[in-house]
């Protein structure tokens, strides 16, 4: 075959695209159980901080940290019932829950000790100016007020919208706020303009600069998919 006619061409890129494609998939699965495990340990890390746990521990403090205080990642649904029992520093029922299966009614629910107590971890989903955010709210034994909370972002504008992850003291305002007022079957936990704060039992300062992102964190709280409202039947169990 006559290497510069177009059949040869056609012929030699086409086995050119099957071997880079080839090699790309192979790299992909080899790397992928690596990648997995990181993203379960960003995960893991997010509920310790939720907790109030050091932000500056190692992989492996986080890991046995993880496994410590997590009692079990159960599967509930929304009259509170378990539907799926999780396990001691779980990573097989609850853990493996995503925003599509909260938004379904599937909802994961962490059920920790610390210091000798329990506590209560929430995943939340939602969306704020350019993409999704999410977050895990930490509740107190009383079910009624909040132990702690951190919240993530995709593609928040850094400096504003991004502090809902990157800057703890805001998130530290939620620690001691009520998720509920007078009506025990609303989640009145939420997240105003900042300095219009008028019921500080259950408002949070908002970000400054960041409205948007702030409604979004405040809609996420309240939301009736992928929000706490679905786990109000459990909250009320006492």
């Amino acid at each position: 075959m006559k290497t510069n006619s177009n059949t040869y061409t056609i012929i030699y890129s086409a086995v050119l695209v099957i071997v880079v494609a080839f090699l790309l998939a192979f790299v992909f699965q080899a790397l992928k159980p690596a990648q997995d495990a990181n993203v379960a340990l960003d995960q893991q890390k997010q509920i310790l901080y939720a907790l109030n746990q050091d932000r500056g521990m190692s992989d492996e403090e986080a890991r046995q940290k993880y496994n410590e205080l997590i009692v079990s990642d159960d599967i509930i649904d929304v009259n509170g019932n378990v539907v799926t029992k999780g396990s001691k520093g779980g990573t097989a029922a609850g853990f493996k829950l995503n925003s599509k299966d909260a938004k379904e009614g599937r909802l994961a629910l962490y059920r920790c000790k610390v210091d000798g107590k329990d506590k209560y971890v929430i995943p939340v989903y939602g969306t704020g100016l350019w993409g999704p955010i999410s977050g895990y709210i930490a509740i107190n034994e009383d079910k009624a007020t909040v132990y702690g909370a951190y919240f993530n972002h995709e593609s928040e504008t850094a400096g504003l919208g991004a502090e809902i992850k990157d800057n703890a003291q805001w998130q530290g305002q939620f620690k001691g706020k009520h998720l509920f007022a007078s009506d025990n079957s609303k989640i009145a936990l939420s997240v105003v303009k900042k300095g219009t704060v008028k019921n500080p039992d259950y408002e949070v300062d908002g970000v400054t600069g960041a409205t948007l992102t702030s409604n979004g964190v405040s809609a996420m709280l309240k939301a009736d998919k992928g929000g706490l409202q679905p786990y109000v039947k459990f909250l009320s169990q006492k």
